[in-house]
């Protein structure tokens, strides 16, 4: 017997469909957009047959089948890169970058102003080493400007180590070497007996 979807039903199908994309978020994005709408169409074909809450039933946890769809994408060995926690370590480093940065140049505004309560004029800060550029820092009466300081390569550099440091991408090589296992001539010559 067909039934027929209601919009709350609708609702809870994609609710489901759109956990299981939260959770295979380590996975490619075509490998991803595949399993939504594999997962989209058998719940739709299912819930025709027997309601949408018995579909779902059936269905079992989102988050047993994500660990299946993750151990089946990654040969199962359970240990994989993480993008969002690789994407978090380099917002992380250039958050804390970004706030050393504003403190020295915070710093160097105070220093000023308790120098001169009044200043006026064009001030120089060398910046940090390393972190971030030369600013210029302009006094006109209670308020100032400034300009440069911007990040120096190094902080890129960092960012781009706490991104692969985060995502653990070297998981990915043991994976490619079990994709293609390198046969001595001893164990080939063996084969072919």
């Amino acid at each position: 017997m067909t039934r027929s979807l209601t919009t709350i039903d609708r609702l809870r199908i994609e609710y489901a469909v759109w956990r299981l994309d939260g959770l295979l978020y380590d996975l490619r994005w075509r490998s991803r957009v595949a399993k939504r709408r594999e997962m989209r169409a058998n719940l739709h074909a299912a819930a025709a047959d027997v309601g949408a809450t018995e579909a779902l039933r059936r269905l079992g946890g989102v988050r047993r089948l994500a660990a299946e769809y993750l151990a089946a994408e990654h040969g199962g060995w359970g240990r994989h890169p993480t993008w969002m926690t690789g994407l978090v370590c380099m917002i992380a480093v250039q958050a804390g970058s970004y706030a050393l940065i504003e403190a020295g140049r915070s710093a160097f505004t105070d220093g000023v102003l308790a120098a001169d309560p009044h200043p006026h004029g064009t001030y120089h800060w060398a910046g940090i080493p390393y972190l971030s550029a030369d600013a210029t820092v302009t006094f006109t009466g209670a308020t100032h400007t400034s300009v440069g300081g911007a990040y120096t390569p190094l902080v890129y550099l960092g960012m781009l180590a706490a991104f692969i440091a985060g995502a653990r991408l070297w998981r990915l090589l043991p994976a490619a070497r079990r994709r293609h296992p390198i046969t001595s001539t001893t164990e080939s010559a063996e084969r072919s007996r």
